[in-house]
């Protein structure tokens, strides 16, 4: 009788109406996410045949996709362009998610949000062909640049190279890092500012003193936002990066769909999520002193 009433008790818990609520949405993640992980994982171990996958445990997989010069040319080109469009891309978002929240009016704040939001009207790779539009042998700033006798012939470093990739991800991913960095200045509280400056401190000092070591949380979280799916991105390389701009995904596409050999293509991966899971540590690591600053 006992154990049937807590059996009872644990029905109507708190806890058991939470794992009921969770628990559709966390089966659906565990089959479409982890259990790919996990057949990815496996496959690294694997050994490759010719058009098969041999199931003898082996580590060659990631001696040579760790040995191989090209590969670590790649993922070191890849952890560069993603570092270059996380630095630009929270540079650029951090003045303007300033602007709106605290010169912009509170009842023109959502409009400011929601133009920032337009971007996302039109599909990723629609933008990811604009830009070669812009940035083409015959695109909008060699058209205009060549129309008002800046240059003589059109310029060729800005398209099929990491300075493309660079420039289009950073666009691509600006609204991801402006809406959390606006969040965390949303939180300060204004009187802080103001008690400093009532100490005698310059805005520009206020600034550096004050509002900027606040925003850090947000500042952090952008950093991660942009800098985890950059290092993977797949279309912008393929598309505007030409044959110096590739990274670590094409490489994975190029080792499963053209060379056939996914116990290479999954080590790869596998090393790549490694490398971005110990990069995010050392940035949530960041946030949570921030975070314990900010208290």
């Amino acid at each position: 009788m006992s154990s049937e009433g807590a059996l009872h008790r644990l029905r109507r818990s708190e806890a058991a109406n939470g794992l009921t609520l969770i628990s559709p949405p966390a089966i659906y993640a565990v089959l479409l996410l982890a259990a790919p992980l996990g057949l990815l994982f496996l496959y690294s171990f694997l050994t490759d045949g010719y058009l098969t996958i041999i199931w003898d445990f082996t580590f060659q997989n990631y001696i040579d996709a760790w040995g191989d010069p090209l590969v670590r040319t790649v993922m070191l080109r890849s952890l560069w362009v993603a570092m270059m469009v996380t630095l630009v891309t929270v540079l650029l978002a951090f003045p303007v998610a300033y602007f709106i929240s605290f010169h912009v009016r509170p009842s023109r704040k959502s409009m400011w949000l929601f133009l920032i939001t337009i971007p996302f009207w039109t599909s990723y790779l629609i933008r990811v062909f604009l830009w070669k539009v812009i940035l083409g042998f015959n695109g909008v700033i060699n058209s205009g640049l060549l129309g008002l006798g800046v240059i003589d012939e059109p310029l060729t470093f800005i398209l099929y190279n990491v300075n493309s990739v660079v420039i289009t991800l950073a666009h691509a991913y600006a609204p991801f890092a402006i809406l959390p960095i606006f969040v965390a200045l949303e939180k300060i509280d204004r009187s802080l500012l103001e008690a400093g400056q009532d100490l005698g401190e310059s805005h520009l000092m206020t600034f550096w003193r004050v509002t900027l070591p606040l925003a850090m949380p947000g500042v952090i979280a952008s950093v991660l936002i942009v800098f985890i799916p950059t290092i993977g991105d797949y279309v912008t390389p393929q598309l505007l990066g030409g044959p110096e701009g590739r990274m670590v995904a094409n490489l994975i596409q190029l080792q499963y769909l053209r060379l056939d050999n996914y116990p290479a293509g999954s080590a790869i991966a596998i090393s790549a999520m490694l490398m971005v899971t110990a990069i995010s540590l050392l940035f949530l690591f960041l946030n949570r002193r921030f975070l314990r600053g900010a208290k």
